[in-house]
């Protein structure tokens, strides 16, 4: 009889590398590589006061990088830090998140936002958008004849992409 082959015992029962696919475990290791500023293979508060910095955020105050840290069951190397994002991501729907990213612009909940407000925001908050991503946005999807974009629309299109006929 051949001798059974023991297997590595894996913290909250399953492999968290099975959670992403190879390009999404490909693209955290990235992130992880830029916030790992000294190199040693783990993320500390020094890597996580210059990460701040290096995005031109200088006076994060010592709690919170504290509270960051803390937030894992120890030092945090590639597999926790992919562990603490799998946590994070787990039950959450993308459809449902954009969605919800959304909602903030609609606080009536009619199901659509007019377009040249959601033009502005994107243009004009966090990372913005060139009048011809605009222009790209609007031509593959067209706001109504009254000037609204129905996101619900564009969420479904982004998650599940386009219907076919």
């Amino acid at each position: 009889q051949a001798p059974k082959k023991a297997k590595k015992k894996v913290e909250g029962g399953s492999n968290v590398f099975s959670m992403f696919e190879q390009t999404q475990i490909q693209e955290f290791k990235e992130a992880f590589t830029i916030m790992d500023q000294n190199r040693d293979g783990f993320i500390d508060k020094a890597d996580l006061r210059d990460t701040f910095a290096a995005l031109g955020r200088l006076n994060v105050k010592n709690e919170e990088l504290e509270d960051m840290v803390k937030e894992a069951p120890g030092p945090i190397n590639f597999t926790v830090f992919l562990t603490m994002f799998g946590e994070k991501l787990k039950g959450t729907d993308p459809e449902e998140t954009i969605l919800n990213a959304f909602k903030i612009f609609d606080p009536e909940g009619k199901g659509h936002i007019k377009a040249d407000y959601i033009k502005e925001m994107l243009m004009t908050q966090a990372d913005r958008f060139s009048q011809e991503e605009i222009k790209q946005m609007f031509a593959a999807f067209p706001p109504d004849v009254s000037g609204n974009l129905d996101y619900k629309n564009l969420c479904y299109v982004i998650t599940h992409g386009e219907e076919k006929d």
